[in-house]
């Protein structure tokens, strides 16, 4: 036998390009110095990262409606200027659910979701007149104040030297379920992905305000057995002075359930006449949060949420939804050989693929990093390529 040379495929050469003869030496303004190279891409992919199951998101006590998954059809991003428009100017009419309208949802985190969609009459929303074809998905403008400042406030406080970071990392590993390493550039970062991901999620609340996809649970959460978990916990804060524990849980399914149609119609957070939790938000695709949290996340909308002043209402509600969506420490099990991630829903990828592949997959996307996060300890510089060389180059 004998070898034969094959020449792999690779760039193109422009015919305007010219290449420099073998001898001829590099010039010092071309040079890149060993301190100075970046040795990582942030557009490389890893293998794991295609490597889900098609049923992953469809385990333990979160799973999607079989009607509402087999009717859906993933939408790409580039249409989103074919949706029909709907002037939401009587918005805040409260929602009357009847039977599911299934349409797929493209909102500005760039996933698809499956979407309940409630009938609208002629006086809750004028609609374009323009021909559409019938399978083009709807969105909801909301024209509400409230929100838009909302939107304006986020935008304003974000920084743009960390948000580009983030928009170019490359991911190094997690330390911790709170702690992870990124690299940009020449410079090693220690993020505290907690943090971030509230923000993240406090974020995707506030800019697909109204455009939620819905995650059924398979079980009816009941708000009375979850209010009672919640105040026999000491996070609670609960005394003998506050009254009984069962009158307050009491309280707080009759109460939850009057704000149940807002709720829906804004937030997609399902309460059945029964007073119990039907479905949660959908915020992240592949995304599933730990149902541990779920008992004090009711307690607190009832307690820490301002529900009579509509902007601080959207804001505070947010803000409690997006702590119990972030990646919390005390609801991960951190033994190497775990290889379920019980707290997510899910039985097949761990956490840290979950943080990795999806968590900060969205930190490059829709994350907008407030000024405060360089200066409270949530992103911290831990070493830079350049100061390593001052050190270990005469070694």
């Amino acid at each position: 036998f004998y070898f034969t040379a094959t020449l792999l495929p690779g760039p193109a050469i422009s015919s305007g390009e010219t290449l420099k003869p073998a001898g001829t030496a590099t010039t010092s303004a071309d040079k890149v110095y060993a301190h100075q190279m970046v040795r990582t891409d942030f557009r490389m992919q890893k293998l794991d990262a295609f490597l889900q199951s098609s049923n992953q998101v469809h385990q333990k006590s979160l799973e999607f409606d079989a009607n509402e998954s087999s009717c859906a059809t993933p939408v790409n991003s580039d249409s989103q200027s074919m949706y029909e428009e709907l002037n939401d100017s009587e918005v805040l009419a409260p929602a009357i659910l009847a039977a599911p309208d299934i349409v797929v949802l493209m909102s500005n985190t760039s996933c698809s979701f499956y979407f309940r969609k409630r009938p609208r009459t002629e006086s809750d929303v004028d609609m374009k007149t323009d021909l559409t074809a019938a399978s083009v998905p709807r969105r909801r403008i909301i024209k509400l104040t409230s929100v838009k400042e909302l939107r304006s406030a986020i935008s304003e406080h974000a920084h743009t030297g960390l948000q580009e970071m983030l928009q170019n990392h490359s991911f190094v590993g997690c330390v911790n379920p709170q702690w992870a390493l990124i690299q940009h550039q020449t410079k090693l970062y220690l993020v505290n992905t907690s943090k971030l991901s509230q923000e993240l999620f406090f974020q995707i609340l506030i800019y697909d305000f109204g455009n939620f996809g819905v995650l059924k649970l398979s079980t009816p959460a009941p708000l009375y057995e979850l209010a009672m978990l919640a105040l026999e916990s000491a996070e609670s804060g609960w005394t003998e002075e506050d009254g009984p524990k069962e009158g307050l849980a009491e309280y707080i399914v009759a109460f939850l359930k009057k704000k149940s149609e807002m709720l829906q119609d804004y937030f997609s957070m399902e309460i059945d006449e029964e007073g119990n939790v039907t479905g949660i938000p959908l915020l992240l695709d592949n995304f599933i949060p730990a149902l541990e949290g779920l008992p004090l996340f009711i307690l607190r909308l009832a307690t820490e949420v301002n529900w009579d002043d509509e902007k601080e209402c959207f804001e505070s509600f947010s803000r409690e939804c997006s702590m119990f969506y972030s990646i919390r420490k005390q609801f991960i099990l951190e033994d190497t050989a775990f290889t379920q991630t019980e707290a997510f829903g899910m039985s097949e990828k761990p956490w840290r693929w979950t943080v990795e592949h999806v968590v900060f997959k969205a930190f490059r996307s829709f994350l907008a990093p407030p000024k405060k996060f360089a200066e409270d300890g949530s992103i911290l510089q831990i070493a830079n390529l350049p100061d390593l060389y001052k050190v270990f180059e005469r070694c």
